[in-house]
Order: C-alpha cells, then sequence, then structure tokens
C-alpha cells in the first residue's frame, strides 16, 4: 500500500517558535498530513528539535548555562506551543537522542568508506583571547557578496549568499569582539562536487512540479557549482566525529541535523515495538515523501538532504518527492524580529488568546495569508476581519442557526426526510457545490495550494448559508413541516460535510460540529486508525439517521472587538531601539582614567550603600565616595589598587565631597566588583587607557 511520509523543518531549540516560523512548515504539514488521514492514507508526520549547532551554544554563553539547559527548555517549550495549536505529529522528538547520532554516526562512516570524505588541513579563524576556533556563527563581518556589514560567517542574511568564512571582510569575533586570526586546522570535507551531474537532473526532473521559486533557488546553487564542504566542526557541542584524530570536533550541524528525519523515524518506530518499521517509510518505493520548509532551507532539502540520500542508493533510501517550501512571513508590514519585539511567539499568543477557538482563528488566518509563492503579511486588522466575516459570519452563524433552529422546533434531534420527499433545486445546487468543493479543496490541497484550499472550503459554508437563507425553515415550518424537516435534515447532513472539510485547518470547530451532531469526533489527528477510509470524499453522503439526538449547541466563533485588536497591536515595538551610544577617541580621551591606592575607607552614618574613601593618585590625595558599601567592608579595601575617573566634577554626597568615581562591573544579579589592574606592582596615579 502506498505510504505518505511527512517532515517538516526542525524548529531549532534555541528559542520559541513564532508565527511566522508556524507559517512555513509546521502548519502546512499538519494540514496535508490531516487531509492525508482523512483520504484514508497510510501517513507518518515526523519532527522535532534541532540541538546542536552554534546557535545554541550561542544562546547557552549568554545565559552562563550548558547547551543542555537550553535545549532542554526549548524543546519542551515548541512543542508545547506546536499543540497549543493543535499541530499533531506522529513523532515531535530531538537531534540530541543517542538514536540520531548513531544515525548520523553511521552515515559518516559510510561517506569514509566509499572515498566521500577529504581529511583536509586548511585554515579558519581563531579568537587567540578566548583561545578557541571560530564556527561560522561566532564570526561576523562584511559581506563579500553585498557588502552587508552584519553578515555571518557562513551566510549573509541579507543577500542570502553562502561563502567559506574566510571570504569575510572585517571580520570580528563574537566572543571577544576582536579580529580573529587564521590558524590551521584539519576537518573532513565532503565531496559535494562529485555529486553535481547527477543532483542537476534530479533538481530537472521535478521542473514544472515544484514549486518554481524552489527550482530557481535550487539551480541558482548548482549554477555557482558544488564543492567539497566541511562536514565537521570545531566544537564541543554535537555528535562527536567517530574516526581518530578528531578530538573536539563533531559533526557540522548543516550534515546531520537533516539526517533527524530519519533518526526520529526510527524513534517512533522503536516506540510502536516495530523497531525495523522505519524502513517500509525510508526504503520503500512505494512511500511519497513531501518535505516542508520555509524558503531559508531550501538548499539543504532539494540539494544537501538528497545528496546524503543518494551515498545510500543501494540501500533503496527514498528521495523528496516534493518540496513545497514557503516563501516569509510579515507581521504588520514589518519583517519578523524578536529583539525588536515585532513578534508573536506561539505560546505569548497562547496566554493571550487561551479559548480554543483562537487555535482555529491563528490556523484560519495564518493559511489565507499562507507565504506560497511570495512574502506575505499578517494584521491584526486581518485577523479581525476574517474571523468576524468568514469563521463567525459564515461557517460559525450557519452552524448555530441549523443547530438552534432544530433545537427549538424538533427536539434536539435529527428531523426524519418525510416518505416520498424528493429533492428539488435547491438542493440540487448545494449537493454540486459540496460536490464540487470537496474535490477543489481536495485538489488543491494535493497541489500544495492552502489558501485556494481554504477559500473553497468557506465557500461551501456560503452555499450553505445560502441554501438556509432560500429554503427559509421559519416559514415552512408553519406552512409545510414537511419540508422543513426535510431542509433540516439536508442543513445538519451539510454541517457534517462542513465538519470534514474544515478538518484540516479547523480541527477544534471540527470536533465541536462533530459532537453537535452526537457523534465521534474525526479530525484527522495521528493514531486515529483511518488507514483505508476515504473519509473525505464520502463527506457528500448523508449519514445521519433520523431521529438521532443531537448534541447541545455551541457557538463556534465569536467576534473579536476594536479593543482586542487596539490591544494586540500596542504590544508590539513597545522595547526601545539601541541608540547609537558609539563615540570616537577624543571623547575617550576626555576621560581621565587614574589607579588609586585606598588609603583608609569608612561607612558613612545613614547611607548603607555609600563609603567613604581616601584614595592615593598618586600625585595627590582625593575623598571619594562609593556606593559599594553592600558588596565591600572598609577593611575590605584599604590596601587596594582600583580605577577611578580623576576629572570629574566634584559633586556633595550626604554632606561630604567627592572628588571622583571608582569604577566597578554589575553582574545580573546587581552584584559589583571594583575594577582593578591586574598587576598589584602598578601603584598609584597610573594611567588607564
Amino acid at each position: 500500500m502506498k505510504r505518505y511520509l511527512i517532515t517538516s523543518a526542525l524548529p531549532y531549540a534555541s528559542g520559541v517558535t513564532h508565527l511566522g516560523n508556524v507559517v512555513g512548515s509546521t502548519l502546512p504539514a499538519d494540514i496535508y498530513a490531516r487531509y492525508c488521514r482523512l483520504r484514508g492514507r497510510n501517513t507518518l508526520s515526523i519532527c522535532g528539535s534541532d540541538e546542536h549547532g552554534v546557535a545554541i551554544t550561542i544562546a547557552a554563553e549568554k545565559e552562563g548555562v550548558t547547551p543542555r539547559v537550553v535545549i532542554d527548555r526549548y524543546h519542551e517549550a515548541n512543542a508545547r506551543a506546536l499543540k497549543g495549536l493543535d499541530i499533531d505529529f506522529d513523532l515531535y522528538d530531538r537531534t540530541s537522542n543517542p538514536i540520531h547520532a548513531e544515525t548520523a554516526r553511521e552515515f559518516f562512516l559510510v561517506w569514509k568508506e566509499k572515498g566521500l570524505l577529504e581529511e583536509k588541513v586548511d585554515d579558519q579563524f581563531y579568537d587567540e583571547d578566548a583561545k578557541m576556533f571560530l564556527p561560522d556563527r561566532y564570526v561576523e563581518g562584511v559581506c563579500p557578496n553585498c557588502s552587508y556589514d552584519k553578515a555571518r560567517g557562513d551566510q549573509c542574511d541579507s543577500c542570502g549568499a553562502y561563502y567559506d568564512q574566510l571570504s569575510l571582510r572585517q571580520p570580528r569575533s563574537l566572543i571577544t569582539g576582536k579580529t580573529p586570526v587564521v590558524k590551521k586546522t584539519t576537518h573532513w570535507y565532503f565531496r559535494l562536487d562529485a555529486f553535481q551531474d547527477w543532483c542537476e537532473k534530479y533538481i530537472e526532473s521535478h521542473a514544472g512540479e515544484w514549486k518554481d521559486n524552489v527550482v530557481q533557488q535550487s539551480r541558482s546553487w548548482l549554477k555557482q557549482g558544488l564543492a567539497p564542504r566541511s562536514a565537521t566542526r570545531d566544537m564541543s557541542w554535537g555528535i562527536k566525529v567517530p574516526v581518530d584524530g578528531a578530538e573536539g570536533k563533531v559533526l557540522y550541524v548543516w550534515f546531520e541535523a537533516v539526517l533527524g528525519y530519519i533518526s526520529i523515524t526510527k524513534q517512533w518506530a522503536a516506540l510502536q515495538g516495530t523497531p525495523d518499521a522505519w524502513q517500509d517509510w525510508w526504503k520503500n518505493a512505494e512511500t511519497e515523501y513531501t518535505a516542508f520548509l520555509g524558503k531559508d532551507n531550501i538548499v539543504f532539502h532539494t540539494i544537501i538532504f538528497p545528496i546524503l540520500l543518494q551515498t545510500h542508493a543501494e540501500e533503496g533510501y527514498i528521495l523528496p518527492k516534493n518540496v513545497p517550501a514557503n516563501e516569509f512571513l510579515n507581521l504588520e508590514g514589518k519583517k519578523f524580529s524578536k529583539s525588536r519585539n515585532w513578534a508573536i511567539d506561539v505560546l505569548q499568543y497562547l496566554e493571550a488568546f487561551p479559548q480554543a477557538q483562537h487555535k482555529d482563528i491563528a490556523r484560519y488566518v495564518l493559511t489565507m495569508n499562507m507565504p506560497e509563492t511570495k512574502d506575505s503579511d499578517f494584521t491584526w486588522k486581518d485577523y479581525q476581519a476574517r474571523t468576524n466575516n468568514e469563521l463567525a459570519a459564515i461557517l460559525g452563524n450557519y452552524v448555530n442557526r441549523v443547530m438552534q433552529f432544530t433545537q427549538k422546533n424538533f427536539d434536539g434531534k435529527v428531523p426524519a426526510i418525510p416518505t416520498g420527499y424528493e429533492p428539488g433545486e435547491h438542493e440540487q445546487l448545494l449537493a454540486d457545490s459540496i460536490a464540487s468543493g470537496l474535490a477543489a479543496v481536495a485538489k488543491n490541497l494535493d497541489d500544495y495550494r492552502f489558501r485556494d484550499a481554504a477559500t473553497d472550503a468557506m465557500n461551501i459554508a456560503r452555499a450553505a448559508n445560502k441554501y438556509f437563507n432560500d429554503k427559509a425553515p421559519w416559514k415552512s415550518i408553519k406552512e409545510n413541516q414537511d419540508d422543513c424537516a426535510a431542509t433540516m435534515n439536508v442543513c445538519l447532513q451539510t454541517i457534517n460535510t462542513l465538519a470534514v472539510v474544515f478538518a484540516p485547518f479547523c480541527p477544534q470547530a471540527t470536533a465541536q460540529m462533530q459532537t453537535m451532531l452526537g457523534g465521534p469526533t474525526c479530525t484527522g489527528a495521528p493514531g486515529k486508525g483511518l488507514v483505508g477510509s476515504d473519509v473525505w470524499m464520502s463527506a457528500s453522503q448523508h449519514v445521519l439517521q433520523g431521529g438521532e439526538p443531537l448534541g447541545e449547541p455551541v457557538i463556534l466563533f465569536t467576534k473579536i472587538e476594536n479593543e482586542t485588536v487596539e490591544q494586540e497591536i500596542a504590544k508590539l515595538g513597545d522595547v526601545e531601539p539601541v541608540a547609537d551610544d558609539t563615540i570616537d577617541i577624543d571623547d575617550f580621551t576626555n576621560v581621565k582614567l587614574r589607579t588609586g591606592v585606598v588609603l583608609e575607607a569608612e561607612r558613612i552614618a545613614k547611607s548603607e550603600k555609600l563609603l567613604k574613601l581616601q584614595v592615593d593618585l598618586g600625585t595627590e590625595k582625593r575623598q571619594i565616595l562609593a556606593g559599594i558599601a553592600k558588596h565591600y567592608t572598609p577593611e575590605d579595601l584599604v590596601g587596594k589598587t582600583i580605577v577611578v575617573v580623576a576629572n570629574l566634577k566634584p559633586a556633595k554626597l550626604m554632606g561630604y565631597e567627592s572628588q571622583g568615581m571608582v569604577l566597578a562591573a554589575s553582574n545580573a544579579d546587581g552584584v559589583l566588583t571594583l575594577v582593578q589592574p591586574g598587576n598589584a606592582e602598578v601603584g598609584p596615579g597610573a594611567e588607564v587607557r
């Protein structure tokens, strides 16, 4: 039986996923997987946390914690965030699991055995102060392609160019800010160049089938020519290189992260108690593999990963059949930026909107704004408009009117179709709309056109509203009760249809509709035993029996008020932009810093913070008041050599004159430490510069 394997780009475990990340890969993957299950297809959808690489170590160093602390925190947070939007995978795992390390090492050793790795001594940036080689993301400088001045060591975020870090102009270490030196180191390079011809044929075989942006970006990469690329890095965090002489080196995340799709499938199989079942998904020609991702990950999934799979071609590894990459989502006309507070992370959204309907609202609005062929924009006004004018006014309104009318006039039970009743013109129009709508939504989903699919689904709800209005059951209940009963039976059957067609987009509303109809819930979620049963195309059939009790009516969607929109917009960008506080050398030389030796120190009455110091500056003695009484006792200070600002205007504090300022450093907890020269022999009066 044909299998449908679905992967979503692995969220990086260094921060909480935001709406831009979700619309790029995880949401479309979930929509497609739910649809596939509803079609009765044997479906496996996997994802997980990408937990190695420099971004993790940088985040850990900033916090003063280990990388493990960072990945554990964000793996849990992102799993919770995705689940909070009903984005459900058969398994959401992580690349720090032993099974992933084992898989990556196996691939590496096969490459070595096949002569696809070259051991090379090459030049790499080295930070002499930090005493470490600098991975690409520890270096910043001027892009050699477009001159962007904050380009990373391997890639420019401005123009998208990839390059060797030594091509970076005016490089600086992100550890110390110093200019790094070039030093020799040994690495193993993967022979990407050996697959140039093969990869060109692979890409061209999908021209016309894949999105144009995917094909063009892949062609652009290949046009530059594939070259050997280092598969190892000088780092302590990651998967250790499994060969002799590789101490202090790990597998480059470029090559091991994509293998996470395979290792997570292995983990899934092991959890099912069938550890070899993963091979049915990755080594079977009957498997159709779709990889969802954002455009910044295209080359990893159209070139890098297929090449890695091709290195094991004799084992029967399959290749992606489609890579429907999305472009970027902007927020209120600007790029997402957490540093500028111009972002909506999923956990923040769920905290602000805890009601179940807002899971569906986010999914629907993001789907209707999905950047399938070009960058798109999320705005709170659009969020309000689509909620009020579509979800509430069309879908929700129809369901509520039908359920309330049936509850009131038919004792909360499905009205039976009267004997001898013949459908009329209105019924035929609705049936045609449902049949064509189901087919249109299905085709669009199979073609990865999610915006069109959601539009067609809402058009079925529009047709249902028209049918209800045209039949006017509020009149026929008084004039022709048989016709009214038949009308309401059709309306309830249509709710069942809508529940199916909206399941990929709005699973919460689907479950509520199905509960109102008195049946079991079926939203296309994992593990519901739908294989072989095409729930989707049978959704046009009338399945409700006359006399069956209905559940209590509930409101699917309530309208969003202007006040809510204004509040959410006001939350954006409330972090003050960092001012340009750089100074030139003349400003700095105007500040006279001198060393001084503390001769005397005493507390000041009625002050918890101030100490009065007598300081020898070499040519004179000064009285300086310092706010360090909570961190140093007077006895601690006598005889210490400190650094003071010597040309500060005198000031009066607590009735005492202070003739300078003592320099101290403060950590995140507010603990002060005096700035002192490293050499105690410096003595008083030395110039600090």
